[in-house]
C-alpha cells in the first residue's frame, strides 16, 4: 500500500501551527475539502495531551465551529488526531491555513473562555460524557494561543516551511 501523506510529514521538525493537511476533490460531484492539522504539540518532543482534555476540546470546538455565523455550513468534521498532539478540522471548499487561522483563533479563545457545563457531556449524549477536563483544555487552549495561533507566521502554516 502507498504511504498516506500525512506520515511523509517529518514529525521529527513539526512545530505546533495550522497547516494545511490535504485538499481532496470528489471526481463525481466536483466537491472540494480542505483537512486541516491544528497541531498543539511539538510530536515525540512534547508531552501529548490525555484524553479528557482532548474530549473537552472536542465537545467545545464542534459546538463553537457548528453555531460560527459565517463558517458553520462549511464544517465537515472537528476531531482529535489520534497521537494526541492535535485536531483535524475539516472544510467544505478549497481554504488556505492563512484564510482559516483567524477561526482557529476564535475556537481556542472560546474554550479559554469558557464556563459552565461541556455541551454534550450527558450520559444520554455521549458515549464517555465522565472523561473531561475544562481546566487542562484550558491550559492546552492558552498555550495554544499564547504560543502559536497569535502572532502567527508562515513557518506555523505550512509544512516545512
Amino acid at each position: 500500500m502507498e504511504k498516506i501523506a500525512s506520515f511523509t510529514v517529518d514529525h521529527l521538525t513539526l512545530e505546533p501551527g495550522v497547516y494545511v493537511s490535504r485538499v481532496d476533490r470528489d471526481p463525481a460531484t466536483g466537491a472540494v475539502v480542505t483537512t486541516f492539522d491544528l497541531r498543539l504539540t511539538a510530536p515525540n518532543r512534547e508531552p501529548v495531551m490525555n484524553t479528557a482534555e482532548v474530549h473537552t476540546i472536542e465537545h467545545l470546538g464542534a459546538t463553537f465551529l457548528r453555531n460560527d455565523p459565517e463558517w458553520a455550513s462549511r464544517v465537515v468534521y472537528f476531531g482529535p488526531m489520534g497521537c494526541r498532539t492535535g485536531f483535524y478540522l475539516v472544510v467544505f471548499g478549497e481554504v488556505s491555513s492563512r484564510e482559516i487561522a483567524p477561526l482557529v483563533t476564535r475556537l481556542f479563545e472560546f474554550v479559554c473562555d469558557f464556563e459552565g457545563e461541556i455541551p454534550g457531556a450527558a450520559a444520554a449524549e455521549c458515549g464517555n460524557y465522565l472523561d473531561q477536563n475544562l481546566p487542562a483544555a484550558q491550559w492546552w487552549a492558552r498555550r495554544y494561543l499564547e504560543g502559536t495561533l497569535r502572532g502567527i507566521d508562515e513557518a506555523h502554516l505550512a509544512y516545512g516551511a
